[in-house]
């Protein structure tokens, strides 16, 4: 193993070990459960026995919220950049013998790893229980959301970067351009509501937003909504403008 890529899986594993280091991501995995089963119940209440369920069917909807909380760490990528900003150790990390944005990615894929394994795969096992249907819409559209989900990665990191430029040159604190994030990503990103759900056509404008291509994107592919060509088109675009 190359002595550079070994160092990137050394922080991964101290990342990863970190996590069990305070009980309090159990809280996280049982909060991120019931939010999921909470819009489960409201979907159905909107939308089943209706003649028209709204531009996606009733089944895709559940599935796209279930597949949302599955990947939410990769569809809303956070670093520990902001940690870095709060207590004081940004510089301090230049200093080591990696760039910084490969340090945060490394501990970020440290970090879903773990999570992955004890939150994501059970839920997504799970999901028939819930009455929901986890697979995507096709063959097709599984290749093509992997696809997508590693574009949706690169424009998410991208962001965490613009982010943490953001808090140096407003100088604000981290935890006000962190909330304000949140909140933009939340409604613009549709990790929450799918943006087809929209109205007055905003999810066709948040739909070229970088938000929508880090979280929309993914999930529309996944369950067969709308042209997964221009999903990727636009995701594509974002990469390269700011990469």
């Amino acid at each position: 193993m190359p002595r550079a890529f070994a160092g990137y899986v050394k922080t991964a594993a101290m990342s990863a070990g970190e996590i069990g280091d305070s009980p309090l991501f159990l809280l996280e995995y049982a909060l991120r459960l019931l939010r999921v089963l909470v819009l489960i119940a409201l979907w159905r209440i909107i939308l089943e026995g209706r003649s028209d369920s709204g531009p996606m069917p009733l089944a895709s909807v559940l599935t796209y919220t279930v597949v949302a909380e599955v990947f939410a760490e990769q569809l809303a990528v956070r670093t520990t950049l902001s940690e870095a900003f709060w207590h004081g150790t940004l510089v301090m990390r230049f200093l080591r013998p990696m760039g910084l944005v490969r340090q945060l990615a490394a501990e970020m894929l440290g970090r879903w790893a773990v999570h992955l394994g004890l939150f994501s795969l059970p839920l997504f096992l799970v999901a028939p229980l819930l009455g929901v249907d986890p697979r995507p819409a096709s063959p097709l559209a599984a290749v093509l959301f992997v696809l997508s989900l590693c574009l949706a990665i690169l424009v998410g990191l991208a962001m965490e970067v613009l982010f943490g430029a953001a808090v140096v040159a407003l100088e604000q604190p981290v935890w006000i351009i962190e909330y304000l994030r949140t909140a933009i990503a939340t409604l613009m990103s549709g990790s929450l509501l799918p943006l087809a759900y929209y109205p007055w056509g905003l999810g066709d404008v948040f739909g070229w937003l970088p938000f929508a291509a880090m979280a929309w994107a993914p999930l529309a592919i996944f369950t067969g909504t709308g042209s997964a060509a221009m999903l990727l088109l636009s995701q594509t675009l974002w990469v390269i403008v700011l990469w």
